[in-house]
């Protein structure tokens, strides 16, 4: 079973009591002047009387390593606050992994200003994570959020919406685009950017009003001569020039951009939005505006070509700027650069960079005899997150000889971060307006875990990154544990993936309960638990929230119901959060 972070920077250096100098014995060769009776008695009363100090520092002391062990006994004890459980037992925090595949569904919190988080409620915020009575019993294949409007994929591939953004008279999601066998979304201003199992990819508007007025595509049939228009209004974006097999394999977007990724790697950029075309460089066309754009629909997506000669893998897109990963750990980033969210500093003057630029990673490992590669990366309103694998080289001396080869091939796995930081988003425990480079975020680096498959130390990674407009969730690729079941022993409990969460909480949207934000990622309180809030930060590090990870099971109570493939997800958005069940 995972155990918690604090636990695992422990193996970096542990705490050892030194005596006191006028305890520690030293030897000498030179023989010893003889004693009179009177002198020997004086010695062994000072014996005596320095065993006791010793005897006593040693018990406070000892007592003092063992404050955080669990009660050997059950015996009642006199305390002035509510009694806790033993958290050495199979407590109900402790099996909410069993509890998510039993009641799958959607926890939200945050603003409800938009009436995302609790449609039939007038509460301006929900603090502490709570159902969405709607999803109970469902598994959704996508959910992305925003204040104003909430949208999923379902089961089938359905899209579901709710929201005043989508309709103020109604306050129960509802199915809207149907057929299209969904599988990812993205959202702008007030359009719905889905993507097709198939590769085609839709831009629907987010209102009901709009999706009922506007103009309606026809529909084609497989049975000849027969077609019929749409019930509701929506465009398809189609990148051109598309090669034989190529499709379109992933989308991301920002307030008035949104970005196409195909399987021959190439990238694809359009604009989103009817509000405002993208005019901060973030579809990485240098050149293109309003006044400039081509023949056509102006929201017709255009091939990046900076990007060309760099098979992208990854994609990400924060408010008004974007990022791209190539399969050699090459971070490419353009757009808005106000907050220094592309990861170079700011050049007064030029707030954009319109054409895609490579981030030199390897400076920030300058000195160090560290190879690095970046592995993932994220981005959401005016930050970006990357994570890098950085591998111990052989060091060479100023005469160029080789040195020892200790720990080569080693790996570091550390967490970056770029942008806006006044709210805390940064991560790094500093409350900087803007950054001037990357900054790291050392509660999410150089961790490592002892992995019992391979008998050794591994590092510990990020699974990803959910990132909102002001604040974010890191989801910790730790060892798991799905294995306790009634047969296994009493105190054996599922565990799943780690969530740390950090910036801004006006809103509650970190789940902490409270409202201060937070610049260095923190632990949050189980879905279900009553205690959210506590301020007793190893209870919370103890009694987490933790992700049931992906795997095959019956759902429903006693695993009873239908086989299905599930984990549970993080959604940060606008001011919202919410926790799933994905297939």
């Amino acid at each position: 079973m995972a155990s918690p972070m604090i636990s695992r920077l422990a193996l970096r250096a542990r705490r050892s009591h030194t005596l006191p100098s006028q305890w520690v014995r030293r030897a000498s060769m030179k023989p010893l002047p003889p004693r009179s009776s009177r002198a020997s008695g004086l010695a062994k009363l000072a014996f005596v009387a320095a065993s006791g100090a010793a005897a006593a520092w040693a018990y406070t002391h000892v007592s003092d390593d063992k404050k955080d062990e669990p009660p050997r006994s059950k015996n009642p004890e006199i305390v002035f606050e509510a009694p806790r459980k033993d958290p050495a037992s199979k407590g109900e925090d402790r099996d909410q992994v069993k509890r998510s595949w039993e009641r799958p569904g959607v926890y939200v919190w945050g603003s409800n200003a938009g009436k995302v988080v609790a449609p039939d409620s007038n509460e301006a915020v929900v603090k502490t994570p709570r159902r969405l009575p709607y999803f109970d019993g469902q598994i959704l294949r996508d959910l992305k959020l925003d204040r104003d409007f909430g949208a999923a994929i379902t089961e089938t591939g359905d899209l579901v919406q709710w929201g005043v953004g989508y309709s103020k008279t109604t306050n129960t999601p509802a199915v809207t685009l149907q057929g299209k066998d969904l599988v990812k979304l993205a959202l702008s201003r007030d359009r719905i950017i889905a993507l097709s199992s198939s590769g085609s990819v839709f831009s629907i508007p987010v209102s009901r009003a709009d999706q009922e007025s506007g103009d309606k595509p026809i529909i084609t049939s497989w049975v000849p001569f027969w077609s019929q228009h749409s019930p509701l209004s929506y465009r398809s974006l189609v990148p051109q020039n598309l090669g034989w097999g190529e499709k379109v394999v992933d989308i991301t977007g920002g307030l008035d951009h949104c970005l196409l990724l195909t399987s021959k790697g190439r990238v694809f950029s359009a604009a989103s939005s009817t509000v405002d075309f993208p005019s901060k460089g973030q579809l990485g066309i240098p050149g293109l505006t309003w006044q400039t754009r081509p023949e056509g629909p102006y929201y017709q997506p255009h091939e990046v070509k900076a990007l060309r000669g760099s098979p992208i893998k990854a994609i990400a897109a924060g408010d008004f700027h974007s990022l791209a990963l190539d399969s050699d750990g090459n971070m490419f980033s353009f757009g808005d650069n106000s907050s220094g969210q592309l990861g170079f500093d700011l050049e007064p003057g030029s707030p954009y960079i319109a054409k895609p630029l490579r981030l030199p990673v390897n400076k920030l490992y300058s000195g160090t005899n560290l190879l690095p590669k970046v592995t993932s990366i994220a981005a959401g309103g005016m930050n970006s997150y990357f994570t890098v694998d950085a591998t111990k080289t052989q060091a060479t001396t100023s005469d160029g000889e080789l040195m020892p080869t200790q720990d080569v091939g080693k790996i570091v796995a550390d967490t970056w971060a770029c942008g806006e930081g006044i709210k805390g988003s940064l991560g790094n425990g500093k409350w900087w307006h803007y950054s001037k480079g990357p900054t790291k975020v050392k509660a999410l680096s150089n961790l490592y875990e002892y992995n019992e498959a391979i008998k050794s130390l591994s590092p510990i990674r990020l699974a990803y990154v959910s990132v909102g407009s002001t604040h974010a969730c890191a989801i910790m690729d730790n060892v798991t544990n799905l294995l306790a079941s009634k047969q296994t022993s009493k105190y054996d409990s599922n565990s799943g993936a780690d969530t740390l969460w950090w910036g801004f909480n006006e809103y509650y949207q970190l789940g902490t309960g409270k409202r201060s934000n937070a610049n260095t990622p923190v632990y949050i309180r189980p879905l279900d638990s009553s205690d959210v809030g506590t301020s007793n930060k190893k209870e919370v590090e103890r009694e987490r929230l933790q992700l049931a990870p992906r795997t095959t099971i019956r759902l429903g109570e006693g695993g009873i119901g239908r086989k299905a493939s599930v984990e549970q997800r993080v959604e940060c958005g606008r001011h919202v959060t919410a926790v799933y069940s994905a297939t």
